[in-house]
């Protein structure tokens, strides 16, 4: 292998150090050194133009990337339910509304808060939630990025996710009532 392709195998489980590459934000002369000396190579300057080429090229393919995100954000529509409850359960229990998901040995239940049962026993649950809903075009399938971006989003606003759904056109993310009206602004802002 080349001094190149040991350098973006190095990266390519590093999702920070990538992401700072791609906005350019980085100090290459520090990071080519710090890579020299974990893959054992003493040449620093191979190292440091392989960076400089891979950061070029992965600034190129984050902009046209976050291009086609914004391009089919702005073409999506936002909704907000209000008064959700989210509750992880290690036992089935009996729903006629709400979404739930069936995982190895627990059921996860987002309902309203009025339908929650009140003697169940929860391994989990937060009953003052707040339910956004993000409806795409049907590309959502295919544009890598956009639940990265939209949980970024949030992330960069320290609004935290309890659960996080994505189901073909549809994005659901449910957060903490508090941070209901923080997390809509920012996601309308973005969409439009």
């Amino acid at each position: 292998m080349t001094i190149a392709q040991n350098v973006r195998s190095y990266l390519r489980n590093k999702p920070y150090l990538l992401e700072a590459l791609e906005k350019g934000i980085v100090n290459l002369s520090e990071l080519s050194r710090q890579i020299q000396e974990d893959l054992k190579t003493d040449n620093t300057s191979a190292v440091k133009a392989a960076l400089r080429r891979y950061s070029e090229e992965l600034q190129k393919h984050k902009q046209k990337r976050e291009e086609k995100v914004l391009q089919l954000l702005r073409r999506s529509g936002i909704a907000v339910y209000d008064r959700k409850a989210v509750m992880i359960t290690g036992k089935e229990i009996d729903t006629k509304k709400g979404m739930k998901v069936d995982l190895l040995d627990k059921h996860v239940y987002l309902i309203d808060r009025k339908d929650m049962p009140e003697r169940i026993s929860a391994l989990d649950k937060h009953d003052n939630c707040t339910m956004i809903v993000i409806h795409s075009p049907e590309e959502l399938e295919a544009t890598p990025g956009v639940v990265a971006f939209l949980a970024t989003l949030l992330a960069e606003q320290n609004i935290n996710i309890i659960e996080f759904i994505s189901c073909w056109t549809e994005t659901i993310m449910v957060v903490e009532k508090k941070d209901s009206l923080k997390a809509y602004e920012v996601l309308s802002n973005m969409i439009g």
